[in-house]
């Protein structure tokens, strides 16, 4: 995998995780305001756009691991930089909807 290979990955994993973070900042925006009745398929939408991210990162890990030497750079870094963000916001989110449930009796 060349280094510009690995930047497209990088891009991927950052729109991927940019969709996610998208649906999760929605979903709780939604729920803050008292309404359940979308939250559910947002945060399976996230779940599923951190899916596909996970998986362009899993490229760049195979490669590396079957002993290839990958020329890393900062468009690549940037994307791991989104993912791990997102799925720390992907918890969080999580406990702020179940602390608005308990909030709202839902």
């Amino acid at each position: 995998m060349n280094k510009e290979e690995l930047a497209m990955l990088g891009f991927e994993i950052v729109a991927y995780a940019g969709d996610a973070r998208s649906s999760l900042l929605k979903a709780l925006q939604d729920v803050r305001l008292g309404n359940f009745d979308s939250y559910e398929a947002l945060l399976a939408d996230a779940d599923e756009n951190l899916k596909l991210a996970h998986n362009a990162q899993t490229k760049a890990l195979a490669e590396e691991a079957s002993g290839t030497n990958l020329e890393i750079g900062f468009i690549f870094i940037h994307g791991q930089d989104h993912l791990m963000t997102t799925i720390l916001l992907r918890e969080l989110v999580q406990d702020f909807i179940s602390l608005y449930q308990e909030k709202y009796g839902n």
